[in-house]
């Protein structure tokens, strides 16, 4: 008996120093630096809850797919999108969509960032948005069967999303490749943001070395 409670004790020790393995303290976590027209925004990542999204992000980041894209959707008290179009407002080509990690727990509330998506569910590519309210309208249900996954938190630059949040928005006519038809896009800024450059401040070995 004793011999059996030894054993257990031994399994018990070694789950929990796997799972503790298995976490990414907020010091090792990733940092991305957005420049912007308007400012400078700095985010931190969640590669424990996001690991795909995670490491999907910063290859473009890393590839300089974000830099002189525009912030092309602006919705005051509820998001800042971009990620997916040149100051010409012409969409840019993106990698595979990758598979949603939206049930991973992380919810839409103001200051965390999220991928966006077309009807699919698991069509999020390049472009990201900000939360600038609590969305959890936004989060993963079951019975939705669909939400928009959380990768990262602003953690410098607020006062610059406030900014940008105010600025006057219009409605124009775009050719999609998606649809193959000129659509309609909403809440475009009058004068154009754009995101200058990305870069990654500090890297995460458990996002970018992880072996699939």
């Amino acid at each position: 008996m004793k011999l059996k409670h030894i054993l257990l004790a031994l399994i018990m020790i070694i789950t929990i120093t796997s799972t503790l393995w298995s976490i990414t303290t907020i010091d090792n976590r990733a940092i991305v630096q957005l420049e912007t027209s308007m400012g400078t925004i700095i985010i931190r990542l969640f590669p424990d809850e996001a690991p795909n999204t995670c490491k999907n992000f910063l290859s473009y980041v890393n590839e300089g797919y974000y830099n002189n894209t525009i912030f092309h959707r602006v919705i005051d008290g509820f998001i800042i999108q971009g990620g997916g179009f040149n100051k010409d407002l012409k969409a840019k080509k993106t990698k595979e969509p990758i598979r949603n990690e939206s049930r991973q727990g992380l919810s839409n509330i103001k200051g965390t960032v999220s991928m966006a998506l077309t009807i699919d569910n698991n069509s999020a590519a390049s472009q990201f948005f900000f939360n600038l309210a609590n969305n959890k309208d936004l989060d993963y249900t079951t019975q939705k069967g669909k939400g928009y996954t959380v990768f990262a938190e602003v953690i410098d630059g607020e006062r610059v999303l406030e900014k940008i949040q105010k600025v006057r928005t219009k409605r124009i006519m775009y050719y999609s490749e998606l649809y193959k038809r000129n659509v309609p896009l909403h809440d475009v800024p009058e004068e154009a943001i754009i995101l200058t450059k990305a870069t990654v401040l500090r890297n995460n070995k458990k996002v970018t070395e992880k072996k699939e």
